[in-house]
């Protein structure tokens, strides 16, 4: 049986602040998409706990501040596997 949409949604939004999970790692958790599980927690979640809504969007705004330092971080991994003589 299908959990409600805002069961999931509060499931999530939980699940979120707890691991500090980013929106690809909840979806890949609960089995969404992650453009569901962020419609969860953008449209969603503010019409049902406004203050678990505050303390996702600071952590979703964090993670936004912070992805480029993990796609630079990807690339130099990438070339430095290149570059080893394995």
């Amino acid at each position: 049986m299908k959990q409600s949409l805002s069961q999931r949604t509060l499931s999530i939004a939980h699940y979120v602040i707890e691991h500090r999970a980013t929106v690809r790692q909840a979806a890949r958790i609960f089995g969404l998409g992650k453009s569901t599980v962020h419609a969860d927690l953008t449209r969603r979640l503010p019409k049902l706990d406004a203050a678990l809504f505050a303390e996702v969007k600071q952590l979703l705004s964090l993670h936004l501040q912070e992805r480029h330092l993990a796609g630079g971080e990807a690339t130099r991994r990438k070339y430095a596997a290149l570059r080893s003589p394995d």
